[in-house]
């Protein structure tokens, strides 16, 4: 019986409800504990103005994954923990207690009616290629990263990262 080959995958995380620095430490430990992830490794925690949205200010962070699960398996994955955390979808963009977006997937191309990767926003969101940086700087365009240099954001803002974001959960 052979076993699935390992990719390397990018989830970007999000909230803007309840405790959103808890709510990422939390979907992190839980990807780590899912069957078919066999290692994760997570950018600081940045704080972000809202992009196309009103709301409180967001906690985010790109957590990469080595995992074996097939990209739509990895999407189960990632709207089950959303589920999980009281993810309601009342309207667009709407404030959320968690946001997990499969940001990439190897060197994958999918474009399919339930998941587009790479994500189509990433490259226009410091929220997400500030923290992809941290981690896959051969990710991240330089020319997107300097159309963006007008979004909000804070590396390891004291109010959300209580120490715990300078740590790597492996």
């Amino acid at each position: 019986m052979s076993t699935r080959p390992s990719v390397t995958a990018y989830i970007g995380l999000g909230a803007n409800l309840g405790d959103p620095a808890a709510a990422l430490r939390e979907a992190m430990v839980s990807l780590q504990q899912t069957p078919g992830i066999e290692s994760l490794r997570a950018s600081a925690l940045y704080r972000s103005a809202p992009v196309d949205a009103a709301g409180p200010w967001f906690v985010n962070a790109v957590a990469e994954v080595v995992t074996t699960l097939t990209a739509p398996a990895l999407l189960d994955v990632l709207q089950d923990l959303e589920q999980a955390a009281g993810r309601e979808r009342p309207y667009r963009h709407a404030p959320r207690t968690l946001d997990l977006d499969l940001l990439l997937y190897g060197e994958g191309r999918i474009a399919s009616p339930r998941l587009t990767v790479p994500h189509p926003r990433m490259a226009q969101r410091a929220f997400v290629l500030l923290p992809l940086r941290e981690l896959a700087p051969d990710r991240v365009n330089e020319a997107a990263l300097a159309a963006v240099t007008d979004q909000p954001i804070e590396r390891d803002p004291p109010d959300v990262s209580q120490g715990a974001s300078r740590s790597r959960v492996h």
